[in-house]
């Protein structure tokens, strides 16, 4: 597992959602992953998911007793990006603002490079 100078950001919104999710399920330990999966009208998609686990080569970053967990194959795609939460019509989710999409979909969760 390695520490770095965090290559990606969290949003204060993300960090609060997390703590909500976490508190909700009585499971403060468990972490916020993010990673990247084939598939959507961009060729890549966002996964974000609820994890108590931290492999060797994952990359950690912790903003504000919040722990985000990146592989490493993620971390090429995602590096310099950024995870917030929003609450809009379309309702409400964790989202990725990433500086190496090349390309995105309309609806924004899928992206190529």
């Amino acid at each position: 597992m390695d520490h770095i100078v965090p290559s990606i950001h969290i949003t204060d919104s993300a960090v609060n959602r997390v703590k909500q999710l976490t508190s909700h399920e009585k499971q403060p330990h468990l972490n916020l992953r993010v990673y990247i999966i084939g598939g959507g009208c961009g060729g890549f998609q966002y996964g974000f998911s609820l994890d108590n686990q931290i492999h060797d080569e994952d990359v950690v970053v912790q903003n504000a007793g919040v722990v985000l967990v990146v592989d490493p194959m993620s971390l090429q795609y995602l590096s310099g990006g950024s995870v917030d939460y929003i609450e809009d019509l379309e309702g409400s989710r964790f989202t990725f603002n990433n500086p190496n999409a090349k390309t995105t979909c309309g609806c924004g969760s899928s992206f190529s490079i």
